[in-house]
Protein backbone atom coordinates (compact mmCIF):
# COMPACT_ATOMS: atom_id res chain seq x y z
CA UNK A 1 0.00 0.00 0.00
CA UNK A 2 1.34 3.43 -0.75
CA UNK A 3 1.44 6.18 2.07
CA UNK A 4 -1.75 7.54 0.90
CA UNK A 5 -2.88 9.67 4.04
CA UNK A 6 -6.23 7.80 5.05
CA UNK A 7 -9.40 9.94 5.72
CA UNK A 8 -11.22 9.62 9.38
CA UNK A 9 -14.84 8.40 9.73
CA UNK A 10 -17.35 8.42 12.43
CA UNK A 11 -18.63 5.42 11.41
CA UNK A 12 -17.48 1.92 9.57
CA UNK A 13 -19.55 -0.81 8.47
CA UNK A 14 -17.87 -3.92 10.44
CA UNK A 15 -18.34 -6.05 7.20
CA UNK A 16 -17.80 -4.85 3.77
CA UNK A 17 -19.06 -7.44 0.45
CA UNK A 18 -17.21 -6.81 -2.51
CA UNK A 19 -18.79 -7.28 -6.10
CA UNK A 20 -15.84 -6.80 -8.49
CA UNK A 21 -17.60 -6.67 -11.67
CA UNK A 22 -16.87 -4.94 -15.23
CA UNK A 23 -13.61 -7.22 -15.48
CA UNK A 24 -14.55 -8.74 -19.08
CA UNK A 25 -15.60 -5.24 -19.92
CA UNK A 26 -12.63 -3.69 -19.12
CA UNK A 27 -10.39 -6.15 -21.01
CA UNK A 28 -12.38 -5.19 -24.22
CA UNK A 29 -11.85 -1.40 -23.79
CA UNK A 30 -8.39 -2.14 -23.50
CA UNK A 31 -8.03 -4.18 -26.50
CA UNK A 32 -7.65 -7.50 -25.18
CA UNK A 33 -9.80 -10.66 -25.23
CA UNK A 34 -12.19 -11.19 -22.07
CA UNK A 35 -10.56 -13.76 -20.11
CA UNK A 36 -8.05 -11.57 -19.80
CA UNK A 37 -9.74 -8.99 -17.33
CA UNK A 38 -9.98 -11.35 -14.48
CA UNK A 39 -5.12 -11.26 -13.64
CA UNK A 40 -5.62 -7.74 -13.58
CA UNK A 41 -8.25 -7.64 -10.89
CA UNK A 42 -6.33 -9.25 -8.53
CA UNK A 43 -3.50 -6.04 -7.69
CA UNK A 44 -7.25 -4.14 -6.91
CA UNK A 45 -8.49 -6.86 -4.13
CA UNK A 46 -4.95 -6.62 -2.75
CA UNK A 47 -4.69 -2.71 -2.67
CA UNK A 48 -8.36 -2.66 -1.04
CA UNK A 49 -7.73 -5.60 1.30
CA UNK A 50 -4.88 -3.40 2.60
CA UNK A 51 -6.72 -0.16 3.21
CA UNK A 52 -9.57 -2.06 4.58
CA UNK A 53 -7.04 -3.50 7.11
CA UNK A 54 -5.16 0.27 7.83
CA UNK A 55 -9.17 1.06 8.62
CA UNK A 56 -10.19 -0.99 11.05
CA UNK A 57 -12.93 -2.96 8.92
CA UNK A 58 -13.55 -6.29 10.84
CA UNK A 59 -14.55 -8.72 7.72
CA UNK A 60 -14.41 -8.33 4.13
CA UNK A 61 -15.99 -10.53 1.24
CA UNK A 62 -14.66 -10.61 -1.96
CA UNK A 63 -17.25 -12.50 -4.76
CA UNK A 64 -14.71 -14.66 -6.70
CA UNK A 65 -17.13 -17.00 -8.75
CA UNK A 66 -20.71 -18.20 -8.72
CA UNK A 67 -21.44 -21.81 -10.07
CA UNK A 68 -23.79 -19.59 -12.70
CA UNK A 69 -20.43 -18.31 -14.12
CA UNK A 70 -19.25 -21.67 -14.85
CA UNK A 71 -21.72 -21.67 -17.92
CA UNK A 72 -18.91 -19.09 -19.37
CA UNK A 73 -16.33 -20.28 -22.16
CA UNK A 74 -13.88 -22.23 -21.13
CA UNK A 75 -10.97 -19.50 -21.37
CA UNK A 76 -12.75 -17.92 -19.17
CA UNK A 77 -13.26 -20.10 -16.80
CA UNK A 78 -9.99 -21.10 -16.66
CA UNK A 79 -8.69 -17.40 -16.24
CA UNK A 80 -11.26 -16.57 -13.28
CA UNK A 81 -10.26 -19.71 -11.69
CA UNK A 82 -6.99 -19.11 -11.74
CA UNK A 83 -7.18 -15.32 -10.84
CA UNK A 84 -9.33 -16.81 -7.84
CA UNK A 85 -6.11 -18.87 -6.58
CA UNK A 86 -3.50 -15.93 -7.04
CA UNK A 87 -5.95 -14.24 -5.36
CA UNK A 88 -6.60 -16.35 -2.33
CA UNK A 89 -2.65 -17.84 -2.40
CA UNK A 90 -1.37 -13.79 -1.78
CA UNK A 91 -4.29 -13.32 1.00
CA UNK A 92 -2.31 -16.15 2.80
CA UNK A 93 0.71 -14.22 2.78
CA UNK A 94 -1.12 -10.97 4.42
CA UNK A 95 -2.72 -10.47 7.93
CA UNK A 96 -5.81 -12.57 7.87
CA UNK A 97 -8.35 -14.92 8.92
CA UNK A 98 -9.30 -16.70 5.57
CA UNK A 99 -11.75 -18.57 4.39
CA UNK A 100 -12.72 -19.85 1.14
CA UNK A 101 -16.83 -20.51 0.61
CA UNK A 102 -18.50 -22.96 -2.30
CA UNK A 103 -19.13 -26.21 -3.12
CA UNK A 104 -15.59 -27.99 -3.22
CA UNK A 105 -17.44 -30.96 -4.25
CA UNK A 106 -17.84 -29.83 -7.69
CA UNK A 107 -14.92 -30.27 -10.50
CA UNK A 108 -15.37 -25.99 -10.62
CA UNK A 109 -13.94 -25.85 -7.51
CA UNK A 110 -10.28 -25.47 -7.49
CA UNK A 111 -8.20 -27.95 -5.75
CA UNK A 112 -5.65 -25.97 -4.98
CA UNK A 113 -8.05 -24.01 -2.76
CA UNK A 114 -9.29 -26.67 -0.63
CA UNK A 115 -7.24 -26.58 2.57
CA UNK A 116 -8.66 -22.52 2.64
CA UNK A 117 -12.40 -24.07 2.77
CA UNK A 118 -11.89 -24.26 6.57
CA UNK A 119 -11.02 -20.94 8.26
CA UNK A 120 -6.77 -20.65 8.29
CA UNK A 121 -5.33 -18.04 10.16
CA UNK A 122 -2.07 -16.13 8.90
CA UNK A 123 -0.08 -13.36 10.82
CA UNK A 124 -2.15 -12.10 13.44
CA UNK A 125 -5.92 -13.10 11.68
CA UNK A 126 -6.57 -9.16 12.57
CA UNK A 127 -9.00 -9.34 9.58
CA UNK A 128 -11.63 -11.68 8.64
CA UNK A 129 -11.68 -12.30 4.59
CA UNK A 130 -14.29 -14.55 3.19
CA UNK A 131 -13.71 -15.74 -0.09
CA UNK A 132 -16.57 -17.18 -2.53
CA UNK A 133 -15.70 -19.66 -5.13
CA UNK A 134 -18.04 -21.71 -6.98
CA UNK A 135 -20.36 -20.19 -5.14
CA UNK A 136 -23.92 -20.76 -5.33
CA UNK A 137 -26.83 -18.99 -3.37
CA UNK A 138 -29.17 -22.17 -3.86
CA UNK A 139 -25.84 -24.52 -3.01
CA UNK A 140 -25.74 -22.35 -0.08
CA UNK A 141 -29.61 -21.87 1.23
CA UNK A 142 -30.10 -25.98 0.44
CA UNK A 143 -27.02 -26.18 3.33
CA UNK A 144 -29.78 -24.40 5.47
CA UNK A 145 -33.05 -25.98 4.92
CA UNK A 146 -31.70 -29.72 4.98
CA UNK A 147 -29.69 -29.07 8.50
CA UNK A 148 -33.06 -27.28 9.77
CA UNK A 149 -35.15 -29.88 8.31
CA UNK A 150 -33.40 -32.40 10.19
CA UNK A 151 -33.89 -31.61 13.65
CA UNK A 152 -36.99 -31.41 15.70
CA UNK A 153 -37.64 -28.16 16.78
CA UNK A 154 -40.20 -25.23 15.90
CA UNK A 155 -40.30 -21.72 15.61
CA UNK A 156 -37.29 -19.98 16.67
CA UNK A 157 -35.78 -23.40 16.95
CA UNK A 158 -35.70 -23.61 13.30
CA UNK A 159 -34.95 -20.29 12.33
CA UNK A 160 -31.68 -20.96 14.42
CA UNK A 161 -30.67 -24.28 12.86
CA UNK A 162 -31.22 -23.09 9.23
CA UNK A 163 -28.72 -20.38 9.97
CA UNK A 164 -26.42 -22.43 11.91
CA UNK A 165 -26.79 -25.21 8.70
CA UNK A 166 -25.61 -22.42 6.01
CA UNK A 167 -22.41 -23.13 4.49
CA UNK A 168 -21.72 -19.68 4.63
CA UNK A 169 -22.88 -19.98 8.48
CA UNK A 170 -19.64 -18.20 10.05
CA UNK A 171 -19.65 -15.08 7.65
CA UNK A 172 -21.72 -12.73 9.39
CA UNK A 173 -24.11 -9.90 8.76
CA UNK A 174 -23.10 -7.70 5.21
CA UNK A 175 -23.11 -3.59 6.22
CA UNK A 176 -22.52 -2.20 3.00
CA UNK A 177 -22.43 -3.83 -0.32
CA UNK A 178 -19.63 -1.91 -3.11
CA UNK A 179 -20.24 -3.58 -6.92
CA UNK A 180 -17.99 -2.27 -9.50
CA UNK A 181 -19.04 -2.00 -13.58
CA UNK A 182 -22.35 -0.22 -12.61
CA UNK A 183 -24.53 -3.03 -12.61
CA UNK A 184 -27.44 -3.25 -9.98
CA UNK A 185 -28.22 -6.22 -8.95
CA UNK A 186 -27.01 -8.33 -5.76
CA UNK A 187 -26.06 -11.67 -8.27
CA UNK A 188 -26.92 -13.77 -5.66
CA UNK A 189 -24.73 -12.26 -3.30
CA UNK A 190 -25.10 -13.79 -0.01
CA UNK A 191 -29.19 -13.84 0.27
CA UNK A 192 -29.12 -14.29 3.86
CA UNK A 193 -26.37 -12.00 5.39
CA UNK A 194 -26.66 -9.57 2.46
CA UNK A 195 -30.77 -8.48 3.77
CA UNK A 196 -30.37 -5.46 5.88
CA UNK A 197 -27.47 -4.79 3.63
CA UNK A 198 -26.46 -0.88 2.22
CA UNK A 199 -25.35 -1.00 -1.54
CA UNK A 200 -23.36 1.40 -3.40
CA UNK A 201 -22.79 1.34 -6.77
CA UNK A 202 -19.33 2.36 -8.81
CA UNK A 203 -19.35 2.93 -12.12
CA UNK A 204 -16.05 2.21 -12.72
CA UNK A 205 -14.67 -1.15 -13.61
CA UNK A 206 -13.20 -3.37 -11.16
CA UNK A 207 -9.45 -3.09 -12.51
CA UNK A 208 -9.62 0.59 -12.48
CA UNK A 209 -10.24 0.21 -8.65
CA UNK A 210 -8.88 3.47 -6.84
CA UNK A 211 -8.59 3.92 -3.35
CA UNK A 212 -11.22 6.90 -3.50
CA UNK A 213 -13.49 4.31 -4.58
CA UNK A 214 -13.77 2.68 -1.35
CA UNK A 215 -13.73 5.94 0.39
CA UNK A 216 -16.92 7.74 -1.22
CA UNK A 217 -18.35 4.15 -0.47
CA UNK A 218 -17.47 4.93 3.64
CA UNK A 219 -18.44 8.64 2.94
CA UNK A 220 -21.60 7.40 1.49
CA UNK A 221 -22.51 4.67 4.20
CA UNK A 222 -21.84 7.36 6.90
CA UNK A 223 -24.88 9.44 5.93
CA UNK A 224 -27.49 6.04 5.90
CA UNK A 225 -29.82 5.46 8.25
CA UNK A 226 -29.39 2.13 9.66
CA UNK A 227 -32.26 0.94 11.40
CA UNK A 228 -32.32 -2.97 10.48
CA UNK A 229 -36.14 -2.84 9.77
CA UNK A 230 -36.57 -0.93 13.29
Amino acid sequence: MTCLQLPQFNRLPKHIGIIPDGNRRWAENNGLTKECGYENGIGPGLQLYEFCRALGIKELTFYGFTQDNTKRPLPQKKAFKQACIDAVLKLSECDAALRVIGNADSPSFPRELIPYTNRVSFGKGSIKINFLVNYGWQWDLNHGLSGAAGKETKGKGVQRGFYKHLASSDVSRVDLIIRWGGRRRLSGFLPVQSIYSDFYIIDDYWPDFTPEHLFEALRWYEGQDITLGG
